[in-house]
């Protein structure tokens, strides 16, 4: 099912983020189970999260809406696509845009940076996040194309 038609379906039950996101993966539209990640200009969580089997997940990453560093690249994005993430949401920046563009990978993204992180192993894991006027927990469900991002506290049909 669509964003829109979530929205129509299940207005009361949804949450729409607000937030001027790119698409930029090969797969414009994906859903799956939230798992979170909050840091700011740091991608170790994000090394961590792909490197694990995704099993369908969406990783939503708050990086604070920095524009300075990406928290993804081709190498975490390959990574990611390998171990079966269904996509990425980043409140923030990405890197090597067309490489990501050409993988089976939903990705979205406030921009681009070319700028990789610090490597510092701060950040969060599986922690609540709220940006975009909404609030994000792990285990949520998330519904991405190219008209918007949807939450819901479950999956919706």
């Amino acid at each position: 099912m669509n964003t829109c038609d979530l929205c129509d379906r299940h207005d009361a039950r949804v949450r729409v983020l607000d937030l001027p996101l790119r698409d930029f993966g090969g797969r414009i539209g994906f859903a799956g189970i939230v798992s979170t990640i909050k840091a700011y200009e740091d991608n170790s969580r994000v090394r961590e999260a792909v490197a694990e089997p995704g099993a369908g997940r969406v990783l939503v990453i708050d990086g604070g809406g920095s524009s300075r560093r990406a928290m993804l690249g081709d190498q975490l994005a390959a990574q990611a696509v390998a171990n079966g993430w269904a996509g990425v949401v980043v409140f923030g920046a990405i890197r090597d845009s067309a490489a990501i563009g050409a993988m089976a990978l939903g990705v979205k993204a406030l921009g681009t940076c070319p700028r990789k992180t610090d490597k510092h192993g701060q950040g969060l894991r599986d922690v609540a996040l709220a940006f975009g006027g909404v609030s994000i927990r792990p285990g949520d469900w998330v519904c991405a194309d190219e008209d918007g991002v949807v939450f819901a506290d479950e999956a919706l049909e």
